[in-house]
Protein backbone atom coordinates (compact mmCIF):
# COMPACT_ATOMS: atom_id res chain seq x y z
CA UNK A 1 0.00 0.00 0.00
CA UNK A 2 2.86 2.40 0.84
CA UNK A 3 4.49 1.63 -2.52
CA UNK A 4 1.16 2.34 -4.22
CA UNK A 5 0.88 5.73 -2.47
CA UNK A 6 4.41 6.75 -3.47
CA UNK A 7 3.73 5.58 -7.01
CA UNK A 8 0.53 7.70 -7.06
CA UNK A 9 2.52 10.76 -5.93
CA UNK A 10 5.13 10.16 -8.62
CA UNK A 11 2.46 9.89 -11.33
CA UNK A 12 0.55 12.95 -10.12
CA UNK A 13 3.61 15.19 -9.98
CA UNK A 14 4.65 14.03 -13.39
CA UNK A 15 1.91 16.37 -14.69
CA UNK A 16 2.40 19.21 -12.19
CA UNK A 17 0.27 21.91 -13.83
CA UNK A 18 -2.75 19.67 -14.33
CA UNK A 19 -2.45 18.30 -10.80
CA UNK A 20 -2.07 21.76 -9.23
CA UNK A 21 -5.19 23.04 -11.01
CA UNK A 22 -7.18 20.07 -9.72
CA UNK A 23 -5.77 20.52 -6.20
CA UNK A 24 -6.80 24.18 -6.35
CA UNK A 25 -10.43 23.21 -6.95
CA UNK A 26 -10.43 20.78 -4.02
CA UNK A 27 -8.65 23.31 -1.78
CA UNK A 28 -11.19 26.04 -2.53
CA UNK A 29 -14.11 23.70 -1.86
CA UNK A 30 -12.78 22.42 1.47
CA UNK A 31 -11.62 25.88 2.57
CA UNK A 32 -15.01 27.45 1.82
CA UNK A 33 -16.87 24.81 3.84
CA UNK A 34 -14.50 25.28 6.78
CA UNK A 35 -14.62 29.09 6.67
CA UNK A 36 -18.42 29.13 6.64
CA UNK A 37 -18.71 26.69 9.54
CA UNK A 38 -15.91 28.27 11.62
CA UNK A 39 -17.31 31.78 11.32
CA UNK A 40 -20.81 30.46 12.05
CA UNK A 41 -19.59 28.59 15.12
CA UNK A 42 -17.61 31.43 16.69
CA UNK A 43 -20.23 33.99 15.67
CA UNK A 44 -22.99 32.01 17.36
CA UNK A 45 -20.93 31.60 20.54
CA UNK A 46 -19.91 35.24 20.62
CA UNK A 47 -23.45 36.45 19.91
CA UNK A 48 -24.82 34.33 22.74
CA UNK A 49 -22.19 35.73 25.11
CA UNK A 50 -22.90 39.27 23.87
CA UNK A 51 -26.63 38.89 24.54
CA UNK A 52 -25.90 37.60 28.04
CA UNK A 53 -23.65 40.59 28.73
CA UNK A 54 -26.40 42.93 27.59
CA UNK A 55 -28.70 41.40 30.20
CA UNK A 56 -30.78 39.45 27.70
CA UNK A 57 -30.27 35.98 29.11
CA UNK A 58 -33.37 35.92 31.31
CA UNK A 59 -36.94 37.24 31.26
CA UNK A 60 -38.37 40.64 30.47
CA UNK A 61 -41.72 41.70 31.98
CA UNK A 62 -43.52 44.37 29.94
CA UNK A 63 -46.90 46.02 29.62
CA UNK A 64 -49.43 45.16 26.94
CA UNK A 65 -51.90 47.66 28.38
CA UNK A 66 -50.09 50.93 29.06
CA UNK A 67 -52.68 52.00 31.64
CA UNK A 68 -51.79 49.05 33.89
CA UNK A 69 -49.19 49.59 36.62
CA UNK A 70 -45.61 48.29 36.40
CA UNK A 71 -43.91 49.99 39.31
CA UNK A 72 -42.36 49.35 42.73
CA UNK A 73 -45.21 47.13 44.02
CA UNK A 74 -44.94 44.79 41.03
CA UNK A 75 -41.15 44.80 41.29
CA UNK A 76 -41.29 43.76 44.97
CA UNK A 77 -43.86 41.06 44.18
CA UNK A 78 -41.48 39.57 41.61
CA UNK A 79 -38.47 39.82 43.93
CA UNK A 80 -40.38 37.92 46.63
CA UNK A 81 -40.65 34.79 44.46
CA UNK A 82 -38.29 32.04 45.59
CA UNK A 83 -37.08 31.14 42.09
CA UNK A 84 -36.13 34.72 41.17
CA UNK A 85 -32.41 35.44 41.49
CA UNK A 86 -32.50 39.13 40.55
CA UNK A 87 -35.20 41.54 39.39
CA UNK A 88 -34.30 45.00 38.16
CA UNK A 89 -36.42 47.92 36.94
CA UNK A 90 -35.41 49.22 33.54
CA UNK A 91 -36.09 52.54 31.88
CA UNK A 92 -34.73 53.44 28.48
CA UNK A 93 -34.71 56.30 26.04
CA UNK A 94 -32.96 56.86 22.74
CA UNK A 95 -31.56 60.36 22.95
CA UNK A 96 -28.45 62.55 22.66
CA UNK A 97 -25.60 63.40 25.00
CA UNK A 98 -23.46 66.49 24.52
CA UNK A 99 -19.78 66.37 25.42
CA UNK A 100 -17.74 69.50 24.67
CA UNK A 101 -20.86 70.70 22.81
CA UNK A 102 -20.55 67.75 20.43
CA UNK A 103 -23.69 65.68 19.89
CA UNK A 104 -23.42 61.93 20.56
CA UNK A 105 -26.39 59.58 19.92
CA UNK A 106 -26.82 57.42 23.03
CA UNK A 107 -29.13 54.78 24.41
CA UNK A 108 -29.98 55.95 27.92
CA UNK A 109 -30.66 53.20 30.44
CA UNK A 110 -32.30 53.81 33.80
CA UNK A 111 -30.99 51.14 36.18
CA UNK A 112 -30.62 50.38 39.87
CA UNK A 113 -27.75 49.07 41.98
CA UNK A 114 -28.30 45.43 40.88
CA UNK A 115 -27.40 46.26 37.26
CA UNK A 116 -23.86 44.97 37.67
CA UNK A 117 -25.30 41.51 38.46
CA UNK A 118 -27.88 41.58 35.68
CA UNK A 119 -25.87 42.95 32.76
CA UNK A 120 -22.30 42.21 33.83
CA UNK A 121 -21.04 45.78 33.87
CA UNK A 122 -17.28 45.93 34.40
CA UNK A 123 -16.21 48.99 36.37
CA UNK A 124 -13.08 50.64 34.93
CA UNK A 125 -13.00 53.80 37.07
CA UNK A 126 -15.18 55.42 39.74
CA UNK A 127 -18.18 53.66 41.31
CA UNK A 128 -21.54 52.11 40.47
CA UNK A 129 -24.94 53.68 40.99
CA UNK A 130 -26.00 53.09 44.62
CA UNK A 131 -29.16 53.28 46.76
CA UNK A 132 -28.49 56.92 47.65
CA UNK A 133 -28.43 57.87 43.94
CA UNK A 134 -31.74 56.08 43.43
CA UNK A 135 -33.53 57.65 46.39
CA UNK A 136 -32.26 61.19 45.71
CA UNK A 137 -33.01 61.19 41.96
CA UNK A 138 -29.33 62.02 41.47
CA UNK A 139 -28.25 63.40 38.09
CA UNK A 140 -25.26 61.15 37.84
CA UNK A 141 -24.31 58.66 35.15
CA UNK A 142 -22.04 55.81 34.16
CA UNK A 143 -20.34 56.37 30.83
CA UNK A 144 -19.20 53.67 28.44
CA UNK A 145 -15.42 53.25 28.17
CA UNK A 146 -15.43 53.67 24.39
CA UNK A 147 -17.38 56.95 24.53
CA UNK A 148 -15.07 58.26 27.25
CA UNK A 149 -11.98 57.50 25.18
CA UNK A 150 -13.49 58.92 21.99
CA UNK A 151 -14.61 62.20 23.60
CA UNK A 152 -12.08 62.75 26.38
CA UNK A 153 -9.10 60.78 25.12
CA UNK A 154 -9.01 58.82 28.38
CA UNK A 155 -11.16 56.42 30.39
CA UNK A 156 -10.33 58.27 33.63
CA UNK A 157 -13.14 60.85 33.41
CA UNK A 158 -14.79 60.45 36.82
CA UNK A 159 -16.04 63.83 38.06
CA UNK A 160 -16.40 65.39 34.63
CA UNK A 161 -19.73 66.72 33.34
CA UNK A 162 -21.85 66.04 30.29
CA UNK A 163 -25.29 67.19 29.13
CA UNK A 164 -28.06 64.66 28.44
CA UNK A 165 -31.27 65.50 26.61
CA UNK A 166 -33.99 63.48 28.36
CA UNK A 167 -37.74 63.96 28.11
CA UNK A 168 -37.20 67.00 25.92
CA UNK A 169 -35.11 68.80 28.55
CA UNK A 170 -31.32 69.12 28.64
CA UNK A 171 -29.66 68.69 32.04
CA UNK A 172 -26.08 68.44 33.26
CA UNK A 173 -25.03 65.07 34.69
CA UNK A 174 -22.00 64.18 36.76
CA UNK A 175 -19.94 61.20 35.59
CA UNK A 176 -19.48 58.90 38.61
CA UNK A 177 -17.95 55.92 36.81
CA UNK A 178 -16.64 54.44 33.58
CA UNK A 179 -17.82 50.95 32.62
CA UNK A 180 -17.22 48.38 29.96
CA UNK A 181 -20.33 46.57 28.87
CA UNK A 182 -21.61 44.32 26.08
CA UNK A 183 -21.68 45.56 22.51
CA UNK A 184 -18.06 44.84 21.62
CA UNK A 185 -18.98 42.80 18.56
CA UNK A 186 -21.61 45.29 17.47
CA UNK A 187 -19.17 48.16 17.89
CA UNK A 188 -16.45 46.36 15.91
CA UNK A 189 -18.78 45.41 13.07
CA UNK A 190 -21.03 48.48 12.86
CA UNK A 191 -19.01 51.23 14.50
CA UNK A 192 -20.84 54.54 14.78
CA UNK A 193 -24.14 53.03 13.60
CA UNK A 194 -24.68 51.54 17.08
CA UNK A 195 -25.52 54.15 19.79
CA UNK A 196 -23.37 54.16 22.92
CA UNK A 197 -24.91 53.18 26.26
CA UNK A 198 -25.20 55.60 29.17
CA UNK A 199 -26.56 54.54 32.57
CA UNK A 200 -28.46 56.74 35.04
CA UNK A 201 -30.57 56.01 38.15
CA UNK A 202 -33.96 54.75 36.98
CA UNK A 203 -35.74 57.19 39.29
CA UNK A 204 -33.97 60.09 37.57
CA UNK A 205 -35.10 58.89 34.16
CA UNK A 206 -38.64 58.34 35.47
CA UNK A 207 -38.72 61.95 36.64
CA UNK A 208 -37.39 63.19 33.29
CA UNK A 209 -40.04 61.22 31.40
CA UNK A 210 -42.72 62.14 33.96
CA UNK A 211 -43.86 58.58 34.60
CA UNK A 212 -44.22 56.34 37.63
CA UNK A 213 -44.03 53.13 35.62
CA UNK A 214 -41.00 51.17 34.44
CA UNK A 215 -40.38 50.43 30.79
CA UNK A 216 -39.86 46.83 31.81
CA UNK A 217 -38.58 44.63 34.60
CA UNK A 218 -35.59 42.43 33.83
CA UNK A 219 -35.70 39.14 35.72
CA UNK A 220 -32.94 36.59 36.18
CA UNK A 221 -34.23 33.14 37.17
CA UNK A 222 -32.20 30.75 39.33
CA UNK A 223 -30.38 28.10 37.28
CA UNK A 224 -32.45 25.14 38.53
CA UNK A 225 -35.78 26.58 37.36
CA UNK A 226 -37.43 26.59 33.93
CA UNK A 227 -37.71 30.07 32.42
CA UNK A 228 -41.00 29.44 30.61
CA UNK A 229 -42.74 28.12 33.72
CA UNK A 230 -41.26 30.94 35.82
CA UNK A 231 -42.58 33.48 33.33
CA UNK A 232 -46.12 32.10 33.56
CA UNK A 233 -46.00 32.22 37.35
CA UNK A 234 -44.67 35.80 37.33
CA UNK A 235 -47.61 36.91 35.18
CA UNK A 236 -50.07 35.22 37.56
CA UNK A 237 -48.37 36.85 40.57
CA UNK A 238 -48.56 40.36 39.06
CA UNK A 239 -52.16 39.87 37.97
CA UNK A 240 -53.13 38.89 41.51
CA UNK A 241 -51.38 41.97 42.87
CA UNK A 242 -52.93 44.43 40.41
CA UNK A 243 -56.19 42.69 39.48
CA UNK A 244 -55.30 43.43 35.86
CA UNK A 245 -55.92 40.48 33.54
CA UNK A 246 -54.09 40.23 30.22
CA UNK A 247 -52.22 43.49 30.78
CA UNK A 248 -48.74 41.97 31.09
CA UNK A 249 -46.44 39.91 28.94
CA UNK A 250 -43.19 38.09 29.57
CA UNK A 251 -40.54 37.67 26.90
CA UNK A 252 -38.15 34.78 27.36
CA UNK A 253 -34.96 36.35 26.02
CA UNK A 254 -33.18 32.99 26.19
CA UNK A 255 -35.60 31.85 23.48
CA UNK A 256 -34.53 34.80 21.36
CA UNK A 257 -30.97 33.49 21.59
CA UNK A 258 -32.19 30.11 20.36
CA UNK A 259 -34.03 31.75 17.47
CA UNK A 260 -30.90 33.65 16.50
CA UNK A 261 -28.89 30.42 16.65
CA UNK A 262 -31.48 28.75 14.40
CA UNK A 263 -31.26 31.59 11.88
CA UNK A 264 -27.46 31.36 11.89
CA UNK A 265 -27.79 27.58 11.43
CA UNK A 266 -30.03 28.01 8.38
CA UNK A 267 -27.62 30.47 6.75
CA UNK A 268 -24.75 28.09 7.54
CA UNK A 269 -26.52 25.20 5.81
CA UNK A 270 -27.31 27.31 2.73
CA UNK A 271 -23.77 28.65 2.42
CA UNK A 272 -22.23 25.24 3.16
CA UNK A 273 -24.26 23.87 0.24
CA UNK A 274 -22.39 26.30 -2.02
CA UNK A 275 -19.10 24.92 -0.71
CA UNK A 276 -20.30 21.36 -1.30
CA UNK A 277 -21.20 22.23 -4.90
CA UNK A 278 -17.64 23.52 -5.39
CA UNK A 279 -16.36 20.19 -4.03
CA UNK A 280 -18.43 18.33 -6.64
CA UNK A 281 -17.05 20.60 -9.35
CA UNK A 282 -13.57 19.71 -8.07
CA UNK A 283 -14.68 16.07 -8.28
CA UNK A 284 -15.31 16.52 -12.01
CA UNK A 285 -11.76 17.84 -12.29
CA UNK A 286 -10.53 14.69 -10.57
CA UNK A 287 -12.45 12.57 -13.08
CA UNK A 288 -10.94 14.52 -16.01
CA UNK A 289 -7.42 14.09 -14.61
CA UNK A 290 -7.92 10.38 -14.06
CA UNK A 291 -9.45 9.82 -17.52
CA UNK A 292 -6.51 11.67 -19.07
CA UNK A 293 -4.18 9.51 -16.99
CA UNK A 294 -5.89 6.32 -18.23
CA UNK A 295 -5.47 7.48 -21.83
CA UNK A 296 -1.80 8.38 -21.33
CA UNK A 297 -1.00 5.12 -19.53
CA UNK A 298 -2.88 2.74 -21.82
CA UNK A 299 0.34 0.89 -22.78
CA UNK A 300 1.46 0.73 -19.14
CA UNK A 301 -1.89 -0.77 -18.14
CA UNK A 302 -1.66 -3.29 -20.99
CA UNK A 303 1.81 -4.39 -19.85
CA UNK A 304 0.65 -4.77 -16.23
CA UNK A 305 -2.34 -6.86 -17.26
CA UNK A 306 -0.17 -8.97 -19.58
CA UNK A 307 2.10 -9.68 -16.61
CA UNK A 308 -0.87 -10.88 -14.54
CA UNK A 309 -2.24 -7.76 -12.82
CA UNK A 310 -5.90 -8.32 -11.87
CA UNK A 311 -8.78 -5.90 -12.42
CA UNK A 312 -8.89 -5.35 -8.65
CA UNK A 313 -5.23 -4.31 -8.62
CA UNK A 314 -5.76 -1.83 -11.47
CA UNK A 315 -8.91 -0.37 -9.85
CA UNK A 316 -7.12 -0.08 -6.49
CA UNK A 317 -4.15 1.68 -8.09
CA UNK A 318 -6.27 4.31 -9.82
CA UNK A 319 -8.54 4.82 -6.80
CA UNK A 320 -5.45 5.28 -4.62
CA UNK A 321 -4.24 7.93 -7.05
CA UNK A 322 -7.63 9.74 -6.85
CA UNK A 323 -7.68 9.52 -3.04
CA UNK A 324 -4.10 10.81 -2.70
CA UNK A 325 -4.99 13.75 -4.96
CA UNK A 326 -8.13 14.46 -2.90
CA UNK A 327 -6.37 14.10 0.44
CA UNK A 328 -3.60 16.55 -0.52
CA UNK A 329 -6.23 19.07 -1.66
CA UNK A 330 -8.25 18.54 1.54
CA UNK A 331 -5.21 19.12 3.77
CA UNK A 332 -4.36 22.27 1.82
CA UNK A 333 -7.99 23.39 2.15
CA UNK A 334 -7.92 22.82 5.92
CA UNK A 335 -4.77 24.93 6.27
CA UNK A 336 -6.07 27.75 4.04
CA UNK A 337 -9.59 27.68 5.50
CA UNK A 338 -8.37 27.71 9.11
CA UNK A 339 -5.89 30.53 8.41
CA UNK A 340 -8.54 32.68 6.72
CA UNK A 341 -11.02 31.92 9.53
CA UNK A 342 -8.55 33.00 12.23
CA UNK A 343 -7.69 36.15 10.29
CA UNK A 344 -11.31 37.10 9.67
CA UNK A 345 -12.38 36.36 13.24
CA UNK A 346 -9.48 38.41 14.61
CA UNK A 347 -10.35 41.39 12.42
CA UNK A 348 -13.87 41.66 13.89
CA UNK A 349 -12.86 40.77 17.44
CA UNK A 350 -14.21 37.20 17.60
CA UNK A 351 -12.52 34.24 19.26
CA UNK A 352 -12.31 31.21 16.98
CA UNK A 353 -12.23 27.65 18.29
CA UNK A 354 -11.91 25.39 15.20
CA UNK A 355 -14.29 22.44 15.24
CA UNK A 356 -12.44 19.12 14.93
CA UNK A 357 -15.74 17.48 14.01
CA UNK A 358 -16.24 19.82 11.04
CA UNK A 359 -12.68 19.19 9.83
CA UNK A 360 -13.17 15.41 10.07
CA UNK A 361 -16.54 15.50 8.28
CA UNK A 362 -15.17 17.74 5.52
CA UNK A 363 -12.15 15.50 4.91
CA UNK A 364 -14.31 12.37 4.86
CA UNK A 365 -16.77 13.99 2.45
CA UNK A 366 -13.88 15.05 0.21
CA UNK A 367 -12.55 11.49 0.13
CA UNK A 368 -16.03 10.20 -0.75
CA UNK A 369 -16.14 12.71 -3.63
CA UNK A 370 -12.72 11.45 -4.72
CA UNK A 371 -13.97 7.85 -4.72
CA UNK A 372 -17.20 8.72 -6.56
CA UNK A 373 -15.42 10.59 -9.35
CA UNK A 374 -12.40 8.30 -9.41
CA UNK A 375 -14.28 5.01 -9.72
CA UNK A 376 -15.30 5.41 -13.38
CA UNK A 377 -11.76 6.07 -14.71
CA UNK A 378 -10.46 3.20 -12.51
CA UNK A 379 -13.07 0.78 -13.91
CA UNK A 380 -12.35 1.99 -17.44
CA UNK A 381 -8.66 1.22 -16.92
CA UNK A 382 -9.43 -2.20 -15.40
CA UNK A 383 -11.64 -3.20 -18.36
CA UNK A 384 -8.88 -2.63 -20.93
CA UNK A 385 -7.77 -5.83 -22.66
CA UNK A 386 -4.00 -6.32 -22.70
CA UNK A 387 -3.72 -6.90 -26.47
CA UNK A 388 -5.94 -3.91 -27.36
CA UNK A 389 -4.12 -1.70 -24.84
CA UNK A 390 -0.72 -2.55 -26.33
CA UNK A 391 -2.00 -2.21 -29.89
CA UNK A 392 -3.66 1.20 -29.30
CA UNK A 393 -0.43 2.81 -28.08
Amino acid sequence: MIDMIFNSLRILFRKRTRTLLTLLGITVGVASVLIINNISRCGSTALSSEIDELGMGGLSVMLKNQSAPLAEEELEAIRSLSYVDYAMPLMFESTDAYIHQERNPVYLWGIDKSAKDMINLTLINGRFINSSDISSYSKCCLIDKKLAEDCYGSDNVTGKKLVINSGGTSSEYNIIGVVKTGGGILENMMGSLVPTFLYVPYTTLQASLNTGNFSQIAVKIKPDHDNDLAGENIIKTIERETDEKGAYMVTNLSKQKENLDNIIGIFTIVLTSVGIVSLFVAGLSIMNVMLASVTERTREIGIKKALGASKTMIVTEFLCEALVLTLIGAVAGIIVGTAISFTGAGMIGLTLVPGVDIIFITVMFSLIVGIIFGIYPALKAARLRPVEALRSY
